[in-house]
Formats: C-alpha cells, structure tokens, sequence
C-alpha cells in the first residue's frame, strides 16, 4: 500500500513509537485517525500535521471508548487499522499482582482483539485494506522478568498468524512486525540499566518507524527487527534448549535487575 493511499486508525498514537509512527507516516502523504489517552501528545501531532490527523481520545480497554473510534472511523473511510498501543511491565512474575497482570493482559491482548472485531467490518468494505499488528520480540523468545508481557505478545503473534488464515480469501492483508527493544518510556529505567549491562542494543523510535512504513508499503505478513534478536528468534523456534542455555547465564543480572526499583 503507498502510504498516500492510507488512511489509517493508530491506537497507542501518543505513545514514543505511536509519534513517530504517525510523524513518519505523514511525511508519506498517509491521513490519519489517532487513538490514545494522551490528549497533549495528540494535540501536539494535530497540530503539526493539521491537514491529515484527526484524533479521537478514547480508551480502548472501555467498549464506549470502542464505540467511540468504530463511530469515527466509519466516517474516516479506514482503509488500514494499526494496534500499537500497548503496556510493558518488568519484574518477576510472583512480585506483580493481580490487578497489574489483568491490566497488562487487558490491554495488549483483549482490548486489541476487541477493537479489531469492531474495526474489521469497516477494512472488509475497502477494496484493499491492511491490519498492522505491532508486536515484539518477546512474541517470539520468552524472557525471565518479562512473563505477562512475553504471553501478551506471543498472542498477538498467535493472533495475527490465525486472523491472516482467517482473512486469505479476503482482500484485508494481516501484518505483523515485531521491534525488538526500543528507547521509549514504556522501557523503565532499570530496563535500560540492565540492557546496557547486558549489552542488548535498543533502538530509537524513528528506526522502528521506518521499518513499520516500510513494511507497509511493501505489504510484508512478518518483520523481525534487529540483529541477533532475528537470529535469535529463529534459533528459539528450532533449538529452544541452546536458549534456555544462553538465557541461564543471564538470569543473576536479570533477577538484580528485577527486584530493582525502576
């Protein structure tokens, strides 16, 4: 899809990658619907690309906020849906409670797969129509200090895959992109100090940017950013064990990290 031909709906616009996204999106020519809860980072970004944003402040874990972006886009005439929004949480898992794990869930998982259903009647009317699934990683590697999260995103991935099946004998395109870490907020600061440790590379927004565009443009189903994370996860699927092994090594300097205050 050329980006001057999209018309797409962003939840999660406010976030570090959402902005960047929309920004690098407009510098395309796309026209745009955001999604979010940050009422000044959106209005920020209308109003620095007032002939192609619109904004709809809503949550979408609510279905009224929900209703509220399906009634908007019926009349943006969607032809592409991004779910980006998402939550991150870092510790280990018998030191979350209840309410942060619902919460975590509630979003990544739930909320984009109501939304979805919501918003896919809406693609099915275009001729050519895209569903961009942002992932992770950590869809495809599980990672100590990470549990929730990494169950969150193996079922975006485990949805993306079903739902592109699903769809095959429509003219609606299911992507998935999978960025690995990224120097945003979502990222606490004792993550940052424990992949520098690590030595994990992170990327910038801007980066993740452009491999989203790209990926939209050309209409790629799956996208692994980053090197070793690629390799990585490619060695999981077929030699999970030598992972576990590697990962082992690792597990005194994440458990430090984890019981850490971010």
């Amino acid at each position: 899809m050329q980006l001057s031909e999209c018309r797409a709906v962003i939840t999660g616009a406010g976030g570090g990658i959402g902005q960047a996204l929309v920004a690098r999106l407009c510098q395309g020519g796309a026209r745009l619907l955001l999604v979010g809860r940050q009422g000044a980072a959106l209005q920020g970004l209308e109003q620095r690309f007032p002939d192609q944003v619109e904004v709809v402040l809503a949550d979408i874990t609510d279905p009224s906020g929900r209703q509220a972006i399906a009634s908007a886009a019926r009349g943006f005439g969607m032809n592409a849906l991004i779910n980006a929004a998402g939550v991150n949480r870092f510790s280990m898992l018998e030191e979350h409670d209840e309410e942060a794990i619902a919460s975590l869930i509630g979003l990544n998982v739930t909320a984009n797969l109501q939304l979805t259903r919501r918003l896919l009647p809406l693609l099915r009317l275009q001729p050519h129509a895209l569903l961009v699934n942002l992932g992770s990683t950590f869809g495809s590697i599980g990672y100590p200090g990470f549990s929730a999260y990494c169950a969150s995103k193996f079922a975006m991935r485990g949805f993306s895959e079903a739902l592109r099946r699903e769809l095959a004998d429509t003219q609606v395109k299911v992507l998935y992109i999978a960025p690995r870490a990224t120097r945003t907020s979502m990222n606490a600061d004792n993550v940052v100090a424990m992949n520098d440790e690590l030595k994990v590379a992170m990327d910038d927004p801007q980066t993740v940017a452009d491999a989203v565009a790209q990926a939209i443009q050309r209409e790629r189903e799956e996208l692994y950013l980053g090197w070793p994370e690629k390799l990585f996860v490619r060695l999981n699927s077929l030699l999970p064990r030598m992972v576990d092994q590697s990962l082992r090594k690792q597990l005194p300097i994440i458990q430090r990290f984890a019981r850490s205050k971010s």
